[in-house]
């Protein structure tokens, strides 16, 4: 886990606000809260439930926020490759996206490891879990 956390903020730290590409991506009202329990599905529309984060964000954000939310793979894994084919990004949404993903797979990587032992949110075993997803993501 330590490489991992290591990795992220080596990575943090070279990710200046010169790499950022948000100001060419298209913005939107969003969630600010990717968990999937939050999004509810009836066969043949999504509804979200949930507006407590909500915001001016971007749809490559949003995505990245759906994508690397520990509720997306701990328990049932969201096929994130198909999940993202129903989007068609521009390029500078797509750096976006891997900017998100990079930033969001940290955080999900330090709050799981603050976890108190006695009273944990995440199954056992989450941390190291998402120590692998932060370090594949900055491959």
């Amino acid at each position: 886990m330590r490489q991992a956390m290591d990795a992220g903020l080596d990575w943090l730290a070279r990710s200046g606000p010169g790499t950022d590409a948000r100001g060419q991506a298209s913005p939107v009202f969003g969630p600010g809260d990717g968990n999937l329990a939050n999004y509810l599905w009836d066969g043949s529309r999504v509804q979200i439930v949930d507006f407590e984060d909500s915001g001016y964000s971007d749809r490559a954000f949003e995505l990245a926020e759906i994508t690397e939310h520990v509720g997306s793979w701990v328990e049932h894994p969201l096929d994130v490759p198909a999940f993202l084919e129903h989007f068609d990004l521009s390029p500078a949404e797509t750096v976006r996206l891997w900017e998100s993903r990079r930033l969001l797979s940290l955080v999900w990587l330090f709050l799981p490891a603050g976890e108190e032992r006695e009273n944990p949110r995440n199954p056992p075993g989450t941390a190291e879990r998402q120590a692998g997803r932060v370090l594949e993501l900055l491959a």
